[in-house]
């Protein structure tokens, strides 16, 4: 017999149209908060002077411990810095093991990935589609729509953590532009060994 006392569910409502929840706060992250995340630094500058919200996701509060699963939603808005196209900051897990999967619920974009060895891998996101995250990798979403917001939820390890600061300081070797009015993945010229 357990000893443990029971915990009790946790309810939380978000939109499957627009990501948003009615009684959870967003997190929101402003092009001041990433101007340095883009390759053209003066189109980046230019965009933080207005401070356009270029994403922001809910958090349903599930405790952060090993056997839980966190999640939430995620909304990253159209727009460009240049011809480089928004994006999520991007995180290492804190523990590095530890995948994480997203669900396409509206909009177009493509997943990033890399692992600390180099290896690079992209995933298309569309509507209904999943995509799965394997543990070591770092991730960001990016939004190629011209006009409609990238809606994704996504679930991880409740105890995964987040190391946003290597992504931060070193960035990813590939960024998403647009070429010739489609995207194209190409090298970072930012991007730090």
């Amino acid at each position: 017999m357990s000893t443990t006392a029971p915990r009790p569910a946790v309810v939380t409502d978000f939109s499957l149209v627009t990501g948003l929840s009615r009684t959870r706060k967003p997190l929101q992250r402003r092009m001041s908060a990433m101007a340095g995340m883009y390759a053209d630094q003066r189109a980046a500058e230019r965009l933080a002077e207005e401070d356009v919200l270029v994403y922001e996701f809910f958090d349903m509060g599930v405790p952060q411990s090993s056997g839980e699963v966190a999640y939430g939603t995620s909304i990253t808005y159209p727009g460009k810095v240049g011809d480089e196209y928004f994006m999520t900051k991007g995180h290492f897990h804190s523990v590095l093991d530890t995948a994480e999967i997203y669900y396409c619920l509206r909009g177009r974009g493509l997943m990033m990935m890399e692992n600390p060895e180099g290896d690079v891998q992209w995933q298309e996101f569309t509507p209904g589609q999943g995509v799965y995250v394997p543990g070591r990798y770092a991730h960001r979403s990016i939004n190629t729509s011209p006009d409609e917001p990238l809606i994704t939820f996504f679930a991880f390890p409740g105890h995964a953590g987040h190391d946003y600061g290597t992504i931060e300081s070193k960035g990813f070797r590939k960024i998403v532009v647009e070429r010739d009015g489609a995207p194209a993945v190409v090298d970072n010229p930012k991007w730090a060994r």
